[in-house]
C-alpha cells in the first residue's frame, strides 16, 4: 500500500528536479498522445523541440523564440511576485488585453501624428491600463476581503467583451471596409514596436523582459520588499511580527503583475500582432502561470521556462502545418506540462512510503 508521508523540511533536490521530471513526463505522455492520433511520436517530438532550433528553417524560427517568449516572461515575472507572497492573480489575461487596448488607443488617438514621444507614452498607457485593471481585485480584497482569484478571473471575461466592443466600435479602422479591427500599427512608424536589431526578433518588449528578469532578481534577493514578499509566502505569521502590512503587499503585488501584463499586451499589439482584433488574445496570460511555476517562481528560471514554452508554441505550429496535428493536441501537450509539474511537485513536501503503518 502506497502512502504519502510529509517531510520535516521541503526537499531541495526535488524542488529543482521537479521541472526536469515534468518536462520528461510531458515528452513521454505527449508522444503517446501523438501516437494515438496516428502520428509518429518521435517525429512529432523532434518537430516540436528540434526543428525550431536546429532544423532546416531554424534561421527563420529562432528569432521567433524571443518574440513568443517575451510576453510570457513579462507576465510570469509579475505573477511570480504575488505567487511567492500567496497572492493569486489569475486574471493576467484580462490585464494583458486592457494594456493592449490602452496602448493602442493612445497611438490611434494621435494618428497620424509622427513623434518620438508617442511610443514612450504608449508604454506608459499600457502599463497604467494593466495596473488599473489589477487594482479592481486588489482594492476589493483589501477593503472587503473578496477572493482575488475569482475576481481577477471573472474580469478576464469582461476584458474580452471590451476587446470585441473596441474592435467593432471605437477603435475600428474607418478605412477597413467594414472588417473588425483597428488600424495596423506596424504601418504607423511612431507607434510600431519594431525590431531593435533587424532579423533577431529583439524588439523593445524582449529588451524589457530581460530588464525585468534582472530587476525581479535584485528585488527578491537584495531588497527589503523582496524579503517581505518571500517571508509572507513562507511564514505569514512571522511576516506580521516583522512589520509587513498585508494591504500594501497585496496592492504592490497585484499592481506590479497587472502593469507587467499590460506592458506585454502593449508590446504585442504594437509589434507582432500589429492591431487590435477580436481574436487578439491567445492565452498568454494563462500560459504565463505555467511558465511561472515551471521556472520555480525564480526570475532566471522563468526566463528559461518562457523560452521552453515559446519553443512548444513555434514547434507546435510547425507540427500542425507539417504533420497535420490538430491545434487541440498541441494545447493538451502544453497543458500536460502544468499537470505533471503540479503532480511531481508533491514530492517536494512529501515522500512515498510503502505500507500502511508509520515509519519505524
Amino acid at each position: 500500500m502506497l502512502r504519502l508521508e510529509k517531510r520535516r523540511q521541503p526537499s531541495r533536490v526535488w524542488a529543482w528536479a521537479t521541472p526536469l521530471v515534468a518536462v520528461l513526463a510531458t515528452v513521454i505522455f505527449g508522444g503517446l498522445l501523438f501516437a494515438a492520433l496516428g502520428k509518429d511520436p518521435v517525429t512529432a517530438i523532434r518537430t516540436i523541440f528540434y526543428d525550431p532550433l536546429l532544423g532546416e528553417h531554424a534561421f527563420y524560427y529562432r528569432p521567433q523564440l524571443l518574440v513568443k517568449a517575451a510576453p510570457l516572461v513579462l507576465i510570469a515575472i509579475g505573477l511570480s511576485l504575488g505567487f511567492r507572497a500567496g497572492i493569486w492573480n489569475i486574471g493576467a489575461e484580462g490585464q494583458y488585453i486592457i494594456g493592449a487596448l490602452t496602448g493602442a488607443g493612445c497611438a490611434l488617438a494621435f494618428y497620424p501624428l509622427e513623434a518620438v514621444w508617442l511610443f514612450p507614452l504608449m508604454i506608459l498607457c499600457g502599463a497604467l491600463g494593466g495596473f488599473i485593471w489589477a487594482m479592481i481585485p486588489a482594492l476589493l480584497k483589501v477593503k472587503f476581503g473578496t477572493n482575488e482569484i475569482l475576481v481577477s478571473l471573472m474580469l478576464v471575461y469582461v476584458a474580452e467583451q471590451l476587446l470585441a466592443s473596441m474592435s467593432l466600435g471605437l477603435l475600428k479602422n474607418p478605412q477597413g471596409f467594414g472588417f473588425p479591427g483597428s488600424r495596423n500599427l506596424q504601418q504607423y512608424e511612431s507607434a510600431h514596436n519594431a525590431e531593435i536589431i533587424a532579423g533577431t526578433g529583439m524588439h523593445w518588449g524582449v529588451a524589457t523582459a530581460f530588464i525585468m528578469v534582472i530587476l525581479a532578481y535584485v528585488l527578491l534577493n537584495r531588497h527589503m520588499l523582496g524579503f517581505h514578499i518571500r517571508l509572507t509566502g513562507e511564514a505569514p505569521r512571522a511576516a506580521k511580527f516583522a512589520g509587513v502590512v498585508p494591504a500594501r503587499l497585496i496592492i504592490f503585488c497585484l499592481g506590479a503583475s497587472g502593469a507587467l501584463a499590460g506592458l506585454a499586451g502593449m508590446f504585442e499589439v504594437s509589434g507582432p500582432a500589429g492591431q487590435v482584433s477580436i481574436d487578439f488574445n491567445v492565452g498568454y496570460g494563462f500560459t504565463a502561470i505555467i511558465v511561472a511555476f515551471l521556472g520555480r517562481l525564480h526570475p532566471v528560471g522563468i526566463l528559461l521556462a518562457g523560452l521552453l514554452m515559446a519553443l512548444t508554441y513555434i514547434g507546435g505550429e510547425i507540427a500542425q502545418s507539417g504533420l497535420g496535428l490538430p491545434a487541440a493536441a498541441i494545447q493538451v501537450f502544453q497543458g500536460m506540462l502544468l499537470f505533471f509539474l503540479l503532480a511531481v511537485d508533491v514530492m517536494t513536501n512529501y515522500r512515498i512510503r510503502i505500507g500502511g503503518g508509520p515509519k519505524a
